[in-house]
C-alpha cells in the first residue's frame, strides 16, 4: 500500500521556476539532461552513447519512474547549495526529482516528508511522462 505524505503540497511552482532551480541543482559538468513536468529529471553522463535523449529519457522514466510499494521508501534526500529546495533520488541511475520548499506545507520538513513527496512527483512523471525541457551539450 502506498504511504501518503502528511504535508501535501500547498503551491505548485511554475515551469520556469522549476527549470531555473533544476539548472542550479545540476553540476555544470553535466550538460545533457531531460526534465519532466513534475520535476523529475534524468542526467546523461555518456551522451556519446545516446543519440536521442528524448526517447532514452522516456524509456527510463517509464521503467524507473513509477513508485511501487516494495520500493516506495527507497530514496535519498539532498539539500541543495546553489538554490533552495531538495533533490530526491532513488532507484534508477541519474534520475532525480526536485522538491521546492513552496510545495511542502511544513516550515521545517523532515527528510521522510520531503522524500515521500518527491517520490509522489516521480510517480506522476513515471505514469504520465511529459517532457518540458531537453538540455543538450553543444558539440
Amino acid at each position: 500500500m502506498k504511504q501518503k505524505v502528511e504535508h501535501q503540497k500547498t503551491n505548485r511552482i511554475s515551469q520556469a521556476e522549476l527549470l531555473h532551480h533544476v539548472r542550479l541543482s545540476i553540476n555544470p559538468k553535466f550538460q545533457d539532461w531531460v526534465l519532466f513536468k513534475n520535476g523529475t529529471y534524468i542526467i546523461f553522463e555518456h551522451v556519446d552513447e545516446v543519440s536521442n535523449l528524448e526517447s532514452k529519457a522516456l524509456k527510463l522514466i517509464k521503467e524507473f519512474g513509477p513508485v511501487y510499494t516494495e520500493r516506495s521508501q527507497d530514496f535519498d534526500v539532498t539539500d541543495l547549495k546553489n538554490t533552495e529546495g531538495w533533490i530526491v533520488s532513488g532507484h534508477g541511475y541519474g534520475m532525480y526529482t526536485y522538491v521546492s520548499p513552496q510545495e511542502i506545507r511544513s516550515k521545517k520538513p523532515d527528510t521522510t516528508t520531503i522524500g515521500l513527496y518527491g517520490r509522489e512527483k516521480r510517480d506522476l512523471d513515471g505514469r504520465n511522462p511529459v517532457i518540458i525541457h531537453i538540455n543538450r551539450q553543444n558539440f
